[in-house]
C-alpha cells in the first residue's frame, strides 16, 4: 500500500475535511497546504497526482495521535524518515488506545482472523527472532475493519468477540 492509499482511507474512515487534515499536520508542528492534502489524495493516474512521502505520512499519524490522544509535554516526536507498516500499524494502535483484543475484533470485522501471538509480532522490534514485516493484506484488512468500526458502528455497540 502507499502511503497516499492510507491516507485516503483513513481521510474517509474518520470523515476528515481538508481543514482537519491541515490541522493534523499542525499538531505535529508542520504546515501543509490545501493545494497538497489535495495532490496527496488524488488518484495515482490523475495528472495533478504528488507522491505523499514517508516523512510527511509519519507527521501526519504523529498529528493523530496529538489529536486522538492529547498533544504530549515537551517538543513533538521527531518523525520517522522511513516508514514500513509495522511502524505505520503501531502509530495507528496508539492513536486510536487500541489493546490487542480490540485490534483483533477490528481484524475480524474484515474478516481477518488472527492469533493475538500473531499479531504482537508485529510489534516486535525488527531484530527480535519473533518479529514479523506486517504485509499490505494485513494493513489493507486492519484499514477495513478500522472503516467498518468507525463508519458502521453496531447499534448495540458489539464487536464480534462479544458474541
Amino acid at each position: 500500500m502507499t502511503n497516499n492509499d492510507i491516507l485516503r482511507r483513513l481521510r474517509y474512515t474518520f470523515d476528515f475535511n481538508d481543514s482537519k487534515m491541515i490541522a493534523l499536520f499542525r499538531l505535529a508542528d508542520h504546515q501543509v497546504t490545501r493545494a497538497q492534502i489535495s495532490a496527496w489524495l488524488k488518484k495515482d493516474d490523475d495528472p495533478d497526482y504528488q507522491r505523499c512521502s514517508d516523512r510527511e505520512m509519519a507527521i501526519f499519524l504523529n498529528g493523530l495521535i496529538s489529536d486522538k490522544r492529547g498533544k504530549r509535554e515537551g517538543p513533538a516526536p521527531e518523525p520517522e524518515s522511513r516508514l514500513n507498516n509495522n511502524i505505520i500499524l503501531r502509530k495507528l494502535k496508539i492513536a486510536m488506545n487500541l489493546e490487542s483484543e480490540e485490534i483483533l475484533d477490528i481484524m475480524a470485522l474484515a474478516k481477518l482472523e488472527m492469533s493475538k501471538h500473531e499479531l504482537s509480532a508485529f510489534f516486535r522490534k525488527p531484530g527480535h527472532k519473533n518479529y514479523r514485516e506486517c504485509k499490505d493484506q494485513i494493513l489493507r484488512n486492519f484499514l477495513t475493519g478500522l472503516q467498518h468500526q468507525q463508519r458502521n458502528p453496531s447499534p448495540w455497540g458489539k464487536t464480534p468477540s462479544d458474541k
